[in-house]
């Protein structure tokens, strides 16, 4: 139990570790693309000069082409001679950019919601299982999602399904069917950290349904079928041991007492009477019979 509890411990402190030092480097990212607004050199300045001189001579209609707004959930990274400005993302609410030297990208920060299509594994038995699921994820820094990857959203859904074969690849058809939620919790750890680089986190993610072939559902079936038959024949014998364990004391006790075989007889023509049967079988004393036998 120590040693188990050991090895827990040496994980989650692995893990801090991986998590820190890749948001250290996410940092130095950061940093990096917001002092780049700083090295457009001379001829830059003269361009964002000329848009300033540009901007004052046609006012009042160029504010209209300066003023933007950002949404509550919305993030604006403002790129200036295709370099992004320092300060990282702006928003929400108004902003202000320069005519035909400044350009920005929006970035939804709201939780995005995907299903990841049907995925066709073997499992770690050999077993060929179609398994699908759904994936909860949001954009945490901005300028990251923007900057170091091309589309975030379709990079993050095919790491999903990547990582799905990959999981569930390890696993077998029984874990698969039982330990869903560990799976689940396994690929959220798996995506988040593969994704940290692309300023995204994953929040959640969820197995919604494993499809197994035809066949093998037929044979599971008839495998619980044969195992609930089983069961059943069980409980039957055991019923009727327990049953002539009690009649073989009912026995003793009859025997104890000769009348008693008498009264069971008069029960038994009361039972019969009930069911208003045409026919009445009388059983007579075997004391009568050997009467006639001695004759």
């Amino acid at each position: 139990m120590d040693t188990d509890n050991e090895e827990v411990a040496m994980k989650d402190s692995k893990r801090r570790e991986r998590q820190s030092g890749s948001s250290r480097y996410a940092l130095h990212d950061v940093e990096a693309l917001e002092d780049s607004d700083s090295d457009i050199g001379l001829c830059g300045w003269l361009l964002v000069a000329l848009s300033i001189l540009l901007m004052l001579v046609t006012l009042p209609i160029s504010v209209w082409m300066c003023i933007k707004i950002v949404k509550e959930y919305e993030r604006a990274i403002i790129f200036r001679l295709g370099r992004i400005l320092r300060g990282g993302a702006k928003g929400p609410g108004l902003f202000f950019i320069l005519p035909c030297t400044d350009s920005f990208i929006n970035v939804d920060m709201r939780i995005i919601t995907f299903d990841i299509p049907p995925q066709e594994v073997l499992t770690k038995d050999s077993v060929t299982v179609s398994v699908d699921g759904v994936v909860y994820y949001r954009v945490q820094n901005a300028t990251l999602a923007v900057a170091n990857i091309t589309n975030a959203d379709a990079a993050t859904r095919l790491l999903a399904q990547t990582t799905l074969r990959n999981v569930l690849g390890t696993k077998n058809l029984a874990e698969i069917l039982s330990d869903r939620e560990e799976i689940a919790h396994s690929m959220q750890s798996t995506l988040d950290d593969a994704t940290d680089d692309w300023g995204i986190k994953v929040e959640r993610v969820e197995i919604k349904d494993v499809k197994l072939p035809l066949q093998l559902q037929r044979a599971m079936a008839a495998e619980a079928e044969a195992s609930r038959e089983a069961r059943a024949k069980v409980i039957a014998a055991e019923g009727e041991m327990n049953a002539s364990r009690a009649l073989k004391e009912a026995s003793l006790v009859i025997a104890e007492s000769p009348s008693g075989l008498q009264l069971r007889y008069l029960q038994t023509l009361n039972t019969i009477a009930a069911e208003k049967n045409s026919t009445i079988i009388f059983p007579l004393p075997m004391e009568m019979m050997q009467g006639f036998m001695k004759r």
